[in-house]
């Protein structure tokens, strides 16, 4: 494999439309899934604009991986139906919802059998 001149590159980068840079100064990259958080810090960012797009070139050593908690919902007539049933207020409902993970009658049990 023949190796490319730099300046070489850069003129081929040029014809193709394509140019490249640095994005100064970044303390740190945040990538946010519906699961998870990846944290890149002191990263080394490079910007390639080719035809009015930008691609964005991430590298970094100390990366660090955190899962996010989903805080759940219940509808408000699920508490309230808990609530009524097991003879509790809406906030002891709801926390029994929570502990249950959703299950309406497990929730109505739990809380009846702690009284």
């Amino acid at each position: 494999m023949r190796r490319v001149n730099p300046r070489e590159a850069k003129r081929m980068m040029q014809r193709m439309g394509l140019s490249m840079g640095e994005m100064p100064d970044v303390q740190e990259v945040i990538f946010k899934t519906s699961t998870k958080e990846i944290i890149i810090e002191n990263p080394e960012v490079a910007i390639m604009e080719m035809r009015g797009q930008k691609i964005f070139q991430v590298t970094g050593e100390k990366i660090v991986e955190k899962m996010l908690e989903k805080k759940v919902t219940f509808p408000e007539e699920d508490v309230q139906l808990v609530a009524t049933q097991a003879k509790v207020s809406v906030e002891e409902a709801r926390a029994a919802l929570e502990q249950t993970k959703g299950d309406l009658a497990q929730a109505i049990l739990l809380l009846s059998q702690t009284k």
